[in-house]
């Protein structure tokens, strides 16, 4: 087990374990980004009630690497209604190397941390829309 770059603030542990727990049935999403001063993962954002995804990919920067914990609303065919969690890990081609290394290098303890099997990396924010949700929460 090698040690990851940088450390989970102690608040952000504490929302991302409520978010894990919450019981609203709205689409909402915590976005986390490394301070490269701290080397500390720290809450950039929770967001809540959001619309689509469109309204999610204007909450997460195109430029920088996040970490990204989603629940969704997903409607199955038989009619019953969700709220699955996944960790997304944005990452964009044209980010500072270092950042990307800082980010890369914490993610499998992130991940741990988040405690979810749905887990994906995004290379272009263009991706993450309504069908790609749909199809990847819907596992």
């Amino acid at each position: 087990m090698t040690m990851p770059l940088c450390t989970i603030n102690p608040d952000l542990k504490e929302s991302m374990r409520k978010f894990r727990f919450r019981r609203a049935t709205t689409n909402a999403a915590i976005i986390m980004k490394v301070d490269q001063i701290t080397s500390e993962i720290i809450l950039e954002e929770e967001v809540e009630g959001l619309e689509d995804a469109e309204a999610l990919r204007s909450s997460i920067p195109d430029t920088q690497p996040r970490y990204v914990l989603i629940s969704w609303k997903i409607e199955h065919s038989d009619g019953r209604v969700s709220f699955p969690m996944a960790f997304i890990f944005t990452t964009p081609r044209d980010c500072q190397p270092q950042l990307q290394m800082m980010y890369a290098g914490s993610y499998n303890y992130v991940v741990k941390e988040c405690e979810l099997t749905k887990v994906f990396q995004i290379r272009d924010l263009e991706e993450l829309d309504e069908e790609w949700i749909q199809t990847n929460l819907n596992k």
